[in-house]
């Protein structure tokens, strides 16, 4: 897998945030089929930061009315990097 398949997107809400951002962690939507060595090398090239911890969440998909019809929408990985003292990524 090609580091833009492992590592989708940041995850930015208010929880990660508030809790993640003073514990210099930060959270990532990565591809289903990632482990953590390979999402460990993936955020090491891409941000050139030295990754400390993975911690990875399987996010179970919502249940959603569309007009008459209940569909879900898909299930999804979350990864939680803890970085080195004084590395940082800034998505600005």
């Amino acid at each position: 897998m090609q580091e833009y398949e492992i590592i989708r997107y940041p995850v930015i809400t208010e929880k990660s945030t508030s809790i993640f951002g003073p514990e210099n962690k930060y959270c990532f939507a990565v591809g289903k089929k990632a482990n953590k060595q390979e999402i460990r090398k993936a955020i090491e090239s891409i941000y050139k930061v030295t990754v400390l911890k993975v911690n990875v969440i399987k996010m179970s998909g919502k249940k959603r009315k569309v007009r008459y019809q209940v569909g879900r929408t898909p299930d999804w990985k979350k990864a939680v990097i803890t970085l080195k003292e004084g590395d940082k990524i800034d998505f600005a």
